[in-house]
């Protein structure tokens, strides 16, 4: 089983704008040991580290990490795209295997159609060249935007996180619901089942989030789903066990290795496990 999202951070470093005192419990360190703690008992083979920080300087430490533990499978890095030295910047970051992608945090650029813009076109062109994937780190606003992406880079792998992110609190269903079934059109897309219980009202049961997961799953079919843990800003709500076995019930046995697996295989081409043909 990969666990296709987690973070690890180290407050030290002083590049998580985002991460205040007011993240209570997550206000801390947290490390690989604490991530193979947290998915104790829950079959975690490997996972995807994810960034978290706009900085390279947090790309570097992450995969500095990664080499020092071999069930980090890959890296979701961040380079400043629209520099003139992304292509160059991206060229060197992909020398390293670990590098398996690459995330702007759209979610916190007010311009929606930042993602759009001339400018970025040689940053993808290089992620296509050297075989990276492009997570989207988006909200439901995004999502016209990201199908539009995927039109124009047909062969790019886009992953989008959390499932853009629906307002479950507010019940938001529509709008998102309509989009991500537009978007699930695009065979170069995948989703991540992750993310979305911290979408829900304070308090919420793990089981608010069920519709939304079924509604994934059906739009993108289990080659296309890929489940993460969005630890640890997953324990804002809840337990890591909690939200494996919720998201593992949303699934058919037979589609279990497939969100549990084989589409974080595919999405970020990762080399199959040892001993496997």
């Amino acid at each position: 089983m990969i666990d296709a999202h987690f973070h690890i951070w180290q407050l030290s470093r002083g590049d998580y704008g985002w991460l205040t005192p007011q993240a209570g419990p997550i206000y801390r360190d947290f490390t690989l040991q604490d991530w193979r703690r947290a998915h104790q008992g829950c079959g975690i083979t490997g996972g995807i580290l994810v960034q978290a920080a706009p900085t390279p300087a947090e790309t570097a430490f992450l995969l500095q990490q990664a080499h020092q533990a071999e069930e980090v499978l890959g890296v979701v890095g961040w380079v400043d795209m629209p520099s003139e030295a992304a292509p160059q910047r991206i060229a060197a970051l992909a020398g390293d295997t670990r590098l398996r992608g690459l995330r702007p945090m759209l979610q916190d650029i007010a311009d929606a159609d930042w993602i759009l813009q001339p400018a970025l076109d040689p940053a993808f062109r290089a992620m296509l060249a050297h075989d990276l994937t492009f997570d989207a780190l988006v909200r439901p606003v995004h999502l016209t935007r990201i199908a539009l992406l995927a039109t124009r880079y047909p062969d790019l792998r886009i992953v989008l996180d959390h499932g853009a992110k629906p307002d479950i609190a507010s019940r938001q269903w529509t709008d998102w619901a309509a989009g991500i079934e537009r978007l699930a059109l695009h065979p170069n897309v995948y989703c991540k089942l992750s993310g979305l219980w911290t979408e829900c009202a304070a308090g919420a049961p793990v089981t608010d989030t069920a519709m939304y997961g079924r509604h994934l799953l059906a739009c993108f079919g289990a080659p296309r789903l890929l489940w993460g843990s969005d630890w640890p800003v997953l324990e804002l709500v809840g337990s890591y066990a909690s939200w494996h076995g919720a998201a593992s019930s949303l699934c058919a046995p037979a589609q279990v290795p497939q969100v549990f697996g084989d589409a974080a295989r595919r999405a970020y081409h990762l080399q199959p496990p040892s001993g496997a043909t």
